[in-house]
């Protein structure tokens, strides 16, 4: 029963967000994938700023919890382009390397409890009536397979502490 609410809800949610659904695995890399969606536009330009485009499209495998251009506008106000400048570069690696994990978590497989981000820190996993959240964003789409590991949309910048 409480797989199926699960399924229900996720239906639901899924039905509800405007990204582009995605037709199975991929050819492609996490970073490649990002790069065709529009929704990624900031999240791409970021990774680029950073200099985490190579690194993020090699063997992997990775799990990336990806924040939409929507999620990065309710940053405060000049704060994607202040960390967009070159003196921030390692200040922003640093923050988007703790939205990647090191190993390909697809969502049945995702468990509540602290998980190692690639930034060093640990970000906190919630699961609460079929709806997962980490450090507080909410997961809106789940299980993008790319050919180096998946991504999982998020509704915010989560930040490491």
């Amino acid at each position: 029963m409480k797989s199926l609410l699960k399924s229900a809800f996720a239906l639901t949610l899924l039905a509800s967000i405007s990204i582009p659904a995605f037709a199975g695995p991929s050819d492609k890399t996490v970073v490649e994938i990002a790069a065709g969606n529009e929704d990624f536009s900031t999240l791409v330009a970021a990774v680029k700023a950073a200099g985490l485009a190579e690194t993020l499209s090699g063997d992997g495998p990775f799990t990336v919890f990806a924040p939409t251009n929507e999620a990065f506008a309710k940053l405060p106000e000049g704060t994607v382009e202040m960390l967009l400048k070159p003196e921030n570069k390692e200040k922003l690696a640093g923050i988007l390397t703790y939205h990647v994990v090191a190993a390909k978590v697809m969502a049945a497989d995702v468990k509540a409890g602290k998980v190692a981000t690639v930034n060093g820190a640990e970000a906190t996993i919630t699961v609460k009536d079929g709806a997962v959240m980490i450090d507080g964003a909410n997961v809106v789409k789940t299980d993008i397979v790319g050919k180096n590991g998946v991504i999982h949309v998020i509704d915010a910048v989560i930040m490491p502490k």
